[in-house]
């Protein structure tokens, strides 16, 4: 493998190419017209336009993509997260054209791609599930006793879903037949299958998800646990590696369901099966993720392991370089989306230009950025900007730390999660590890944000701009050694 192309954008490309360089492949970047000038697109050894900005014209095209690899002689393709990495016909149209995907393969894909599928295959591996449906809901009726015997809440989704699409909580059996239609619609609107399924509503659960690979040659290891219960719209902000939770019983335990569920399919390559784990630590199959995560960064603090970096081995056909006994975890990583949202207004999107970037640095932090000042978020992709890691030998320093990088993160001209975050792990639920999935709707109001008031930040430099002028008066008639002046420092953000 001597030329990798990297079929997305962003931060995540940047990720692939860097690991791609350590290992001495070069690499080929594909962009949309709105990306012409990121960061990413000047850093590989060649780029391709693929379009316009719409993603179903350029990053969702897969014959522009493998023409492209093509083109510029590349041998693989990296899929990176979202867009195409987890669609099972573009796995194969990659393998047919005679390309190597890095990723599993298409078979894997598509049964770990259905819900439904992916319950099947790892229930005969005994992994323990949420109670519910076996198949797509064909009979409103035979539902309906099926609900009765599980008892409400129940939980509908779509069965080729995500992101929270095609899902609906029923309380009652009166509300039942509604929700069931009002999810498939939404499910056939957004994917295209009005599959759905039910299961047992698991109220306040915690997300807890196992970091696995697997070779070719039928080895397999878990990397441990990442804590994900912090989203809102059913998506990820804030994680964690380890869990505060979990005792090395449960983690075992896990980790070999995972593996079991990676068994089931056949898989090879980096992927992540997540669990739902209640308040007794009670923990069920939720679904797999065949590709790498946006977290995969606080694993590769704890672990030491380069993930990406396996994903290309496994896509060469090398066997897995470590066993599962030479793996451990040392310290505590806790990783903060940056996403250009306004968490006063819902965390709803708040595009517009960086009119001031500046990440933080210092020991222990992490930054995986794909933009640059002066640069506009698009309205077109995720609003993700990057994503700030702190790593630190302990829980409360990892925290400690992250706080600190929050401070140092000068982002002007955009609405980000980053003062959400830095409240976040501060409270009393975050500190203590009793926190859920609830955890937005339970504890946050943004008022609790510290708000920006630019009225005073104005009146602070007056002031000091005053006192400085009074002073170097007053030195200028002293006789004695200069006084000292008071320096105040304006941080605006």
């Amino acid at each position: 493998m001597q030329k990798i192309l990297v079929a997305n954008r962003g931060e995540i490309a940047m990720r692939v190419m860097r690991t791609a360089k350590e290992m001495g492949i070069k690499t080929v970047a594909v962009f949309s017209e709105a990306d012409r000038n990121m960061p990413f697109v000047r850093y590989a050894d060649e780029a391709v336009c693929i379009g316009p900005a719409l993603s179903s014209q350029s990053y969702l095209r897969a014959e522009k993509i493998i023409a492209a690899a093509k083109q510029t002689g590349a041998d693989a393709i990296h899929p990176g997260y979202g867009f195409l990495s987890e669609n099972a016909s573009f796995s194969k149209e990659v393998s047919d054209a005679g390309l190597i995907f890095i990723g599993p393969s298409s078979y894997s894909i598509e049964i770990m791609g259905s819900k439904i599928g992916a319950k099947q295959a790892a229930k005969k591996f005994n992994v323990p599930m949420v109670p519910g449906t076996e198949e797509p809901i064909k009979d409103i009726e035979v539902a309906r006793n099926i609900a009765n015997s599980i008892g409400y809440p129940i939980l509908v989704k779509a069965s080729a879903g995500g992101g929270g699409k095609g899902m609906r909580v029923v309380n009652n059996e009166g509300e039942f037949e509604e929700q069931i239609r009002t999810a498939k619609s939404e499910a056939l609107n957004a994917f295209g299958n009005d599959d759905v399924f039910i299961e047992k509503y698991v109220g306040a659960p915690k997300h807890i998800e196992i970091q696995l690979v697997g070779d070719q040659h039928g080895n397999y290891v878990y990397l441990f646990e990442r804590e994900c219960s912090i989203q809102r719209r059913h998506q990820k902000l804030v994680e964690e590696a380890p869990s505060s939770c979990l005792t090395p019983e449960i983690r075992k335990q896990m980790g070999e369901c995972a593996v079991a569920v990676a068994r089931s399919c056949n898989y090879y390559g980096a992927g992540t099966v997540e669990f739902l784990v209640d308040e007794n630590l009670n923990f069920y199959f939720l679904e797999m993720n065949t590709r790498l995560q946006v977290e995969h960064c606080v694993t590769e603090m704890i672990t030491g392991i380069d993930l990406v970096k396996e994903q290309i081995n496994v896509a060469r056909g090398n066997k897995l370089s470590f066993t599962q006994d030479e793996l451990k975890i040392t310290g505590h990583a806790i990783e903060l989306r940056v996403c250009a949202e306004d968490p006063y207004n819902n965390f709803l999107p708040d595009t517009g230009k960086l009119e001031m970037y500046q990440p933080p640095k210092g020991p222990g932090v992490r930054v995986d950025d794909g933009y640059e000042e002066g640069m506009d978020i698009p309205i077109f992709y995720d609003p993700m900007i990057a994503k700030l890691i702190a790593y630190a030998p302990t829980r409360e320093e990892a925290i400690h730390r992250l706080c600190r990088a929050i401070d140092e993160y000068y982002i002007k001209g955009i609405q980000t999660t980053l003062e959400f975050g830095k409240w976040a792990v501060q409270t009393e639920p975050f500190r203590s590890g009793n926190f859920d999935t609830k955890f937005i709707d339970k504890y946050f109001k943004p008022e609790y944000l510290s708000p920006k008031n630019e009225e005073a930040e104005e009146v602070v430099a007056l002031l000091s701009a005053y006192i400085w002028e009074k002073d170097k008066k007053a030195d200028a008639t002293a006789s004695g050694p200069v006084t000292a002046v008071n320096k105040w420092k304006i941080n605006r953000r």
